[in-house]
């Protein structure tokens, strides 16, 4: 598999699903803001490859003086008028861009999923440009959940996490998720990570992969606007892009309301 950033474990330890434990607590970032900041001023004090994956991101040790943190940067940018990938089907104006975790991670807080992602920036490292992404604490990946046969401690949760995570995966159309790109924090929340494959022009979805919503995130996407999208991705999603984003939006919300039709509002919704 080519992803690599679910393997790997973190340098420190959490206060919170963010916030990194340091000596002198006072400066220690909390908030996303704050994190984002901490990436963008503190210096890299340690630089090593990743063990696997084939765009093979960095591992970047960062302190500002106080607190020293792991990110992962991707400066991975290509774009290919065919290409056959692992999976042997051949795909044709192909985007392989660090461009677009940078993009997934605006739209999940524009629809109230921040958490569900690592906070990530563009970041200029070594002569290239790329996204920096927070390296976050985690248990274990799905795949390795999965091989292990362990179960959540609150199924309901992980359920309901586990449903967010599909419909936001087909608003965004990535075609290169797998099992080691969606980890277990500490609190067995789902995080999402490694969006370099996404945002294909395709306006269709899967609608076998949408069981059940929450309304909340219903409501966040009824409620997104092309202009909002757009100004959110600015410069990291084509106008193209974009707009196939919003068609996918589309078909979300009417196949759930054609869900809710069919199945009743509580067997659908939560």
């Amino acid at each position: 598999m080519r992803k690599c950033l679910a393997v790997l474990a973190l340098s420190v330890s959490l206060v919170s699903p963010l916030a990194a434990q340091a000596p002198l607590t006072a400066q220690a970032p909390v908030t996303r803001e704050q994190i984002e900041a901490f990436m963008r001023t503190a210096k890299v004090v340690g630089d090593r490859s990743t063990p696997s994956g084939v765009t093979r991101p960095s591992r970047l040790t960062l302190s500002d003086g106080t607190l020293k943190h792991d990110a992962v940067f991707q400066p991975i940018d290509e774009r290919k008028h065919l290409f056959t990938p692992d999976s042997g089907k051949p795909e044709m104006n192909f985007v392989d861009s660090w461009k677009y975790n940078i993009a997934a991670v605006r739209i999940a807080e524009l629809l109230g999923l921040a958490e569900m992602m690592p906070p990530t920036i563009e970041y200029r490292y070594d002569g290239k440009t790329g996204a920096l992404a927070w390296w976050m604490d985690n248990l274990m990946n799905e795949g390795e959940r999965l091989k292990k046969k362990i179960q959540p401690p609150n199924p309901t949760a992980w359920n309901n996490d586990m449903y967010r995570q599909r419909v936001f995966m087909e608003l965004v159309r990535d075609n290169d998720r797998n099992l080691t790109n969606v980890l277990i924090s500490p609190e067995w929340r789902i995080i999402t990570i490694d969006f370099t494959r996404a945002f294909r022009l395709q306006d269709t979805i899967r609608p076998l992969e949408l069981e059940r919503a929450d309304r909340a995130l219903l409501a966040k996407m009824e409620g997104l606007t092309a202009d909002a999208l757009t100004t959110a991705t600015k410069g990291y999603l084509s106008p193209g892009e974009v707009r196939a984003v919003m068609k996918r939006r589309d078909l979300i919300i009417s196949h759930y309301r054609n869900l809710v039709q069919k199945l009743g509002e509580g067997k659908v919704l939560y």
